[in-house]
């Protein structure tokens, strides 16, 4: 069939798909509808769509919630990327939710300390904390409740707690000995008594229920002077006023053990939180057979999403046949030249001109198709208009990225939709805030200390984010929002969701379940920046013949657990029917899609 065949809005939204397992259907309504990465977050935020808020009002009650429930992935101390589609304005903003290096983090401050790669844990990776505010940035200019409206639920599941499960106690399990030995702040915040709670046990967080209430408090003090006036007071809380000097005090007055071997303290001063605020950008967007993809800009890994697309619209996909040894050769190799050119190209657009012009271009799109042979792997990165290089394989350090991060999407019954990547300050990096019940990020890894690179450290300057929600319009229509949590791989396992959509016609929940497959190829974006030259990694449920067949052409196959990539979710908008849909795959279990 030709992807002409796949263009009918509502064949795609019932269509067939392979034999693919799949025990949960597409969740339908037409009020609102809420994905996350926790089916008690999605409840949540469901809450607040019947309560009669929209997709941002119930974006900012989800995302404060995953950071109560998933705090071993994400937490309030970290950053949001998001993207709003905007009913009214009939258009896509950025929400630009990365903080920046302080201003004390300099590229000679770190050479004097005798430091070549910034470490992955502990406090001297610390970034200016952005979730704070970009949560309540977006509720101020584009949702209509209070904080307190959004605040009051998530409150409540902090201080009364929610049934520990299965991963939160393992990954607690993981981590408790570190805690208990290094991190007292983090023992005392995530081990009750000591000790890891059984699954099931109701899981208490006070420190960050009451944080959460200052800001609420903040809130109503100011409710007289306004809407927005009492938001930008709950907000001054946190980056001037009594949340601000007890982040700055923690990072004063204490130096712990890093990957460095020495022990360290943050940068942070005072004029780092005062002078933060998340900022609107216009995303970054592409068009493929119909449909206007758009993506964070270059600070993000975003746009590694559309140049893959520019290289893949030159193919008839469905006729190579879905997860065939030919279609998957193909999808890999255009993630090898597209995250070439992230390597290369990518970092804080603010700081130095990336050309996304060019990179976007079609012309630059059929240059790099004729780099693909179909027939064998390429074992080179191979960057646009830079030297081709293989690059480095390096090992050691902790895996503290591996499974970080997650993901949220809303929609509500006026065409709104929102996608909102929540990561960082995730408990395994960064000892939690003595008071506040949550650590701090460690964003700045993501940096080189290669003065000459495009994501070069420099006071201000945000960190090229692994972080990369994805939202699509078709006709200038409301169409899916649509994320997944995974580092370097978020722009692999999304992309192949959307395909599986838009080119191959599946069922939304066929689609989100399929078995995927992803490239490590190129260097990891996390310290210590390992690169796997010529591996590509696959989900076990992948048949055999098609992973030999991956082999002959050169590929090193890694085959990983059956269930194990990612937690990709999405909602479509059927703008003619006003209804919704939504999906969260059944990887890791606890992710959910609710309606109605």
């Amino acid at each position: 069939m030709k992807p002409d065949d796949y263009r009918d809005v509502l064949s795609i939204l019932a269509g067939p798909g392979p034999d693919i397992c799949t025990t949960r259907p597409v969740v339908m309504g037409t009020h609102g509808m809420v994905a996350s990465g926790h089916y008690l977050a999605s409840r949540i935020g469901l809450h607040i769509l019947e309560e009669g808020g929209n997709a941002v009002d119930a974006g900012v009650a989800t995302g404060f919630a995953l950071a109560v429930l998933e705090p071993y992935i994400y937490g309030i101390g970290g950053e949001v990327p998001i993207l709003v589609y905007l009913a009214d304005e009939k258009r896509v903003v950025s929400l630009s939710g990365q903080g920046p290096a302080p201003r004390n983090a300099t590229i000679e401050r770190f050479r004097r300390e005798g430091i070549d790669d910034i470490p992955g844990d502990g406090l001297l990776a610390t970034a200016v904390p952005d979730a704070v505010s970009t949560w309540i940035f977006a509720l101020s200019r584009f949702g209509t409740m209070r904080l307190a409206q959004v605040l009051d639920p998530v409150i409540e599941l902090a201080e009364k707690g929610f049934p520990m499960y299965d991963r939160l106690r393992s990954a607690l399990e993981v981590s408790s000995g570190h805690f208990l030995e290094t991190w007292p702040s983090s023992a005392k915040a995530y081990l009750p008594g000591g000790c890891v709670p059984d699954v099931g046990e109701i899981y208490v967080q006070t420190d960050l229920g009451r944080m959460f209430a200052r800001l609420a408090k903040a809130e109503h003090r100011e409710r007289r002077r306004g809407r927005c006036e009492a938001l930008q007071a709950a907000h001054d809380v946190f980056y001037k006023g009594e949340i601000a000097e007890r982040i700055l005090d923690f990072v004063r007055n204490n130096r712990f053990p890093d990957s460095t071997g020495k022990r360290n303290g943050g940068l942070l001063v005072k004029e780092d939180l005062a002078d933060y605020a998340t900022r609107v950008e216009d995303p970054v967007s592409a068009d493929y057979r119909g449909y206007e993809v758009c993506k964070c800009g270059p600070w993000s890994q975003g746009p590694v999403f559309l140049q893959q697309l520019r290289i893949l619209e030159g193919y008839d996909l469905a006729a190579l046949g879905h997860n065939s040894p030919e279609y998957i050769h193909l999808l890999i190799e255009t993630a090898k030249l597209a995250f070439a050119d992230r390597e290369e190209y990518y970092g804080d657009p603010d700081f130095g001109d990336v050309p996304l012009g060019r990179l976007l271009s079609r012309e630059y799109a059929e240059a790099r198709r004729k780099l693909i042979d179909p027939e064998r792997a390429s074992l080179e990165l191979r960057p646009g208009d830079a030297p081709s290089y293989v690059p480095r394989e390096r090992t050691g350090g902790l895996p503290i990225h591996r499974g970080d991060t997650t993901h949220l999407d809303t929609a509500d019954r006026w065409g709104n939709l929102m996608s909102a990547t929540p990561s960082g300050g995730w408990f395994r990096s960064s000892p939690v805030i003595e008071g506040l019940g949550f650590p701090l990020g460690t964003r700045l890894q993501m940096f080189t200390l290669d003065p000459g690179h495009p994501n070069s450290l420099r006071p201000g300057k945000r960190p090229r984010t692994t972080l990369t929600p994805s939202l699509a319009l078709r006709g200038g229509r409301p169409f899916m929002a649509f994320g997944t949590p995974g580092a370097d791989q978020q722009d692999q396992w999304s992309l192949q969701f959307f395909l599986n959509c838009v080119d191959f016609g599946m069922n939304m929940q066929v689609a989100v379940d399929a078995p995927t497959f992803h490239s490590t190829h190129f260097p990891s974006s996390f310290h210590p920046h390992g690169a796997s030259p010529g591996a590509m990694h696959v989900e076990s449920r992948i048949p055999q013949e098609t992973v030999s067949a991956l082999e002959g052409k050169g590929h090193t196959v890694r085959i990983d657990k059956e269930w194990s990539h990612g937690r990709v979710s999405g909602i479509r908008f059927d703008a003619d029917r006003g209804v919704m849909h939504g999906v969260v795959t059944a990887r890791l279990e606890t992710g959910y899609a609710m309606g109605w």
